[in-house]
């Protein structure tokens, strides 16, 4: 999970980094995904150390919850096109997909856990 982790967080950065130039620099709101990513991505970084690895993986799925949550707001704007509706769309699928990958790898290491136990 932690290559997901810092994969997430980059493609998260890049979506921000490359959606508030197309959108005019209107609102620095577009830059969300990036403050999402970029905490991701530190998360992802402090999860290669095994120490912290569980850690810092809860912690990143806390916060793709949290970004996901954060941008169904903007979704009204979906049907005219407007570009933070679309971008916010594209937030919600990537932390929707990480959060997806995130607890099918925490119940496998469960359940090679209770595996190894019994």
């Amino acid at each position: 999970m932690t290559n997901v982790t810092l994969i997430t967080g980059a493609a998260l950065i890049a979506l921000g980094v490359v959606t508030y130039p197309v959108t005019g620099f209107s609102s620095v709101t577009a830059l969300a995904p990036a403050a999402i990513g970029l905490v991701m991505l530190v998360c992802g970084l402090i999860a290669r150390r095994a120490s912290a690895h569980q850690h810092a993986i809860h912690a990143a799925l806390v916060v793709a919850l949290a970004g996901a949550v954060a941008s169904l707001q903007p979704l009204g704007g979906l049907p005219d096109g407007d570009g933070a509706a679309i971008e916010s769309l594209l937030t919600i699928l990537v932390c929707l997909a990480y959060i997806t990958l995130g607890v099918r790898s925490f119940v496998a290491a469960r359940r090679a856990r209770q595996g190894a136990d019994g």
